[in-house]
C-alpha cells in the first residue's frame, strides 16, 4: 500500500527548502498571481509575503469571522501564510496555533514568525488526524487545501470537531472531484501531492462532515479554477463553513 504520509511531506519538504511552489496549485502563474487568483489581496500578500508559497485553493482567513481575542488553529499551516494573516486580525488577546507534519515547513513558519515579529503565534509539528490541541480549547479552525492531502479525513473533521468549543465554526477551502479519476490518475504521485488523487468527491466529503458531528454551509464552489491551476481535470475549490 503507497504512503501517503511519507509521499506528502517528502513533496512538501522540498518546497520550503526550495521556496518555490507547484504542488496544490501547479501551473504558469507565480505564488503572487496564484495568491490573487485565489482572493487575496494586495495588503494580505504583503504582510507575509515570504510564507506566500502559492499551495492554497482559497483564502478561509477572508472568509472566517476571527474575532480580536479568539483562538485560531490552522490545519496544515505550511510556511504560516494563512496563521500570519490571522494574527492580525486575533490581536494582542488572541492566539494563533499552526499544525503541520512537515518538519521543513514548521521550521520556516517559526523562522517567519521571529523575523516578522509575531508573538501570539506558534507552530506546533503534528498530524491533523491526531491533533496535538485540548479539547474544546478553539474558537475557529482554518484549513487551506490540505484536507485533501489526508489519508483519512474522517479523522481529521473528528478531531476539529473535539478541538472546537462548544460555540467554535470551522472555514475550509478544498479540492473535491466532480467526477471519478481515472486509475491512472489515481496512482499518480504528483497528483497526490498536486492536491488531486487523494481528493473525494464533492458529496462523499459533505457526508464526512456531517458524519463528523458538523453542521455546513457551502459559501462558494470555484469551478473555474480546474482550468486555471487543474489542467482541466473535472474537480472544484469548495468552501465551506462548519458549525457544532
Amino acid at each position: 500500500m503507497k504512503d501517503v504520509k511519507k509521499i506528502v511531506k517528502n513533496s512538501y519538504g522540498k518546497i520550503a527548502k526550495s521556496g518555490g511552489s507547484c504542488s496544490c496549485s501547479c501551473g504558469s502563474q507565480n505564488d503572487v498571481e496564484i495568491a490573487k487568483s485565489m482572493g487575496y489581496t494586495d495588503e494580505e500578500i504583503a504582510t507575509a509575503s515570504e510564507a506566500n508559497m502559492g499551495l492554497g485553493c482559497g483564502n478561509p482567513v477572508a472568509l472566517s469571522n476571527i474575532s480580536e481575542g479568539d483562538v485560531v488553529l490552522d490545519l496544515g499551516s505550511g510556511a504560516g501564510f494563512d496563521a500570519f494573516l490571522a494574527v492580525k486580525k486575533v490581536g494582542d488577546t488572541g492566539k494563533v496555533i499552526g499544525v503541520d507534519m512537515t518538519e521543513e515547513m514548521v521550521e520556516k513558519a517559526r523562522n517567519l514568525a521571529h523575523t516578522y515579529g509575531f508573538k501570539n503565534v506558534e507552530f506546533r509539528l503534528g498530524d491533523i488526524e491526531q491533533l496535538p490541541v485540548e479539547n474544546e480549547s478553539i474558537d475557529v479552525i482554518i484549513s487551506n487545501c490540505v484536507i485533501n492531502l489526508s489519508p483519512d479525513k474522517s479523522k481529521v473533521f473528528k478531531e476539529a470537531h473535539r478541538v472546537l468549543k462548544k460555540t467554535g465554526r470551522m472555514y475550509v477551502s478544498d479540492i473535491v472531484l466532480l467526477d471519478e479519476l481515472t486509475e491512472e490518475q489515481k496512482n499518480n504521485d504528483e497528483l497526490l501531492a498536486g492536491c488531486v488523487s487523494g481528493a473525494l468527491l464533492k458529496d462523499e466529503y459533505l457526508e464526512i462532515i456531517t458524519n463528523a458531528g458538523f453542521t455546513y454551509r457551502i459559501l462558494d464552489e470555484d469551478v473555474a479554477i480546474s482550468k486555471r491551476q487543474y489542467n482541466g481535470i473535472h474537480l472544484e475549490s469548495l468552501k465551506v463553513e462548519l458549525y457544532k
